[in-house]
């Protein structure tokens, strides 16, 4: 009896262990599984160096130095920018939410016990007292991560893939395996116009050989001209996929929106307002690029602020509050300035330039 007794609890044990190896192999192989993307734009990219370079730069234009020499520079010029960019958009990490933002354990007790929809808001404007916080969710009420088990900074979100919640969450991208975010919005940008200026330059720089290959009348390099043919048209391609999508950013960064913003305008606490955090084209551009205009073309961070905390608009009028790091998350009135160093507060109200900062990597 006893034997059987340790038999089935081993085979319990097996079983158990078993699923666990199970699931653990499977959430490897998902994680495989997202880099196919990134992979495939990298191999991309390699092809190209190896078709530009080796094939188009230093054997079909053998014998023309100046351009051989030109062409070369400025493939790894654009190129080099257009990696850098995508290695940053990938390998940024998402950050993470203030421990101000988590609750206290007696709170998060208190939540969990909660029985009305009442209760739980008023506990959660209780723990979001002296927080820098404007939006609500849609019964008006503090927006919380169930999953996270922290009060939401305004414009973050939950992503499901990367399993946080997310500071200015964009939208969660699979071409770079990576959440686009306050911390790589910049770089995201970028990786999307240098690569979009990468492909016109490829296309536009074979075009004179690619008209002569396509005509069939050139005999000597018939075995290489297959190479020219896909670079013109993979490039012309992804330039204008590249396109709608970079012009659609650029959109979005001038009105100072998410993607997520842009299909769900954010609630404030006088309700939506699709303009909720839109303060003049230049200050939104600066808020993503940074006041130092050399600085705006390399992918180093330069975002004004901490991801937690923005300028908001309540109907005409704008609410200040210091887009600097905080040091602390204590309550700012709409009438108060906290930090008079901040750039972009005119001593009338309004908002002005920023002046010219220093470059941050």
């Amino acid at each position: 009896m006893q034997a059987a007794s340790l038999q089935n609890k081993s085979d319990r044990i097996m079983a158990r262990w078993m699923r666990s190896s199970f699931m653990g192999r499977c959430i490897q192989c998902l994680a495989l599984v997202k880099w196919i993307p990134v992979i495939f734009v990298i191999l991309v990219v390699a092809w190209s160096y190896y078709a530009y370079v080796v094939v188009y730069c230093i054997v079909i234009l053998e014998g023309k130095v100046l351009s051989q020499v030109l062409f070369i520079i400025l493939y790894h010029l654009i190129g080099g920018l257009f990696m850098w960019s995508y290695y940053r958009t990938i390998f940024t990490p998402p950050g993470q939410v203030p421990a101000a933002f988590h609750l206290s354990p007696t709170a998060l007790d208190r939540l969990t016990q909660a029985s009305s929809k009442d209760e739980k808001g008023a506990i959660l404007a209780e723990a979001a007292e002296g927080l820098p916080i404007r939006c609500r969710n849609y019964d008006g009420l503090v927006r919380y991560c169930e999953v996270c088990q922290v009060i939401k900074p305004d414009r973050a979100h939950h992503c499901s893939v990367c399993t946080r919640c997310v500071l200015k969450m964009d939208h969660h991208c699979p071409w770079v395996n990576n959440c686009v975010n306050f911390m790589n919005y910049k770089y995201f940008i970028l990786f999307m116009f240098y690569a979009f200026i990468f492909c016109i330059y490829v296309s536009l720089s074979v075009l004179p050989d690619f008209i002569v290959f396509w005509a069939k009348e050139d005999q000597k390099h018939r075995g290489l001209k297959i190479h020219v043919i896909f670079l013109f048209f993979v490039g012309i391609m992804f330039a204008l996929s590249l396109s709608f999508l970079l012009f659609y950013h650029m959109f979005l960064v001038a009105r100072n929106r998410t993607t997520l913003e842009a299909f769900r305008e954010p609630i404030l606490i006088d309700g939506p307002n699709k303009r909720a955090f839109d303060i003049g084209i230049l200050n939104n551009i600066m808020q993503v690029f940074g006041p130092d205009i050399l600085c705006c073309f390399f992918p180093t961070h330069t975002a004004l602020g901490d991801g937690t905390s923005f300028p908001a608009r309540h109907g005409n009028r704008v609410s200040y509050e210091s887009i600097t790091p905080a040091r602390s998350h204590s309550p700012v009135s709409e009438t108060q300035i906290p930090m008079p160093e901040d750039p972009c507060r005119r001593s009338d109200g309004d908002f002005a330039f920023y002046p010219p900062g220093n470059c941050n990597g």
